[in-house]
């Protein structure tokens, strides 16, 4: 992590309750060594136990990580990253539509039946998992559900656990170009002009998408 990254990230993180003056001993490990670790492992992609000895101790990187996983630190960081690239690229700071695309996976046979589903395009019986990504291809949003879960019906629920860091409306456009009106309370409209101006919209976005324009589609 460079000096200017670490200059970003430092004042997200916690103070330390022995640098407040409430007691406690001293952290035996700097943070930025912290994240330098999770960095390279999400990088690297290893298991925890894999870490470099370069690194501190991976039960305490981990723990690190799961504290601050715990306490929303982890998407605090992102979504403020995020905000910054935008206003950085003369957009408002909140995106006020999303583009969501999924991708279904086989489950194992161990995965219980009230977690999984038959996709009957992919002819796929397991999981499926949506990306939410604004214009610009920033990600917004994770979910798994089942793969009978249609891309639609995963909007107005991504729609509903991303309202406290969105608009209170948002437009959430699918890969074959529907449209749909979604609420970040969870109602959806899609009505007259509004519905017809928006699908255009759509339409647009998926040409460009398939004409490499528009970094705004992934396949998960």
């Amino acid at each position: 992590m460079t000096d200017a990254e670490w200059a970003r990230v430092l004042p997200l993180l916690p103070v330390p309750g022995w640098m407040r003056g409430r007691g406690g001993q001293p952290e035996a490990y700097c943070h930025r060594a912290i994240l330098d670790a999770i960095r390279y492992l999400v990088d690297n992609g290893i298991k925890w136990r894999a870490m470099p000895a370069d690194f501190p101790p991976w039960d305490r990187v981990y723990a690190f990580f799961r504290r601050w996983r715990d306490h929303a630190l982890v998407k605090e960081c992102h979504d403020r990253l995020r905000a910054r690239i935008r206003e950085r690229l003369g957009r408002d700071a909140e995106p006020s539509a999303g583009v969501i695309d999924s991708q279904s996976v086989k489950a194992d046979a161990v995965v219980g039946s009230e977690s999984r589903g038959f996709d009957g395009g992919k002819l796929i019986n397991g999981r499926k998992r949506h990306v939410v990504v604004d214009t610009l291809g920033l990600l917004l949003g994770v979910m798994v559900t089942a793969a009978d879960v249609g891309d639609r019906t995963a909007a107005c629920q991504c729609g509903c656990w991303t309202r406290e860091t969105n608009r209170a409306r948002a437009r959430a456009v699918t890969r074959s170009g529907a449209a749909r009106q979604v609420s970040m309370r969870g109602s959806s409209s899609s009505k007259g002009s509004t519905a017809r101006s928006v699908a255009a919209w759509a339409r647009s976005l998926v040409a460009m998408s398939a004409s490499g324009l528009v970094r705004g589609r992934t396949t998960a």
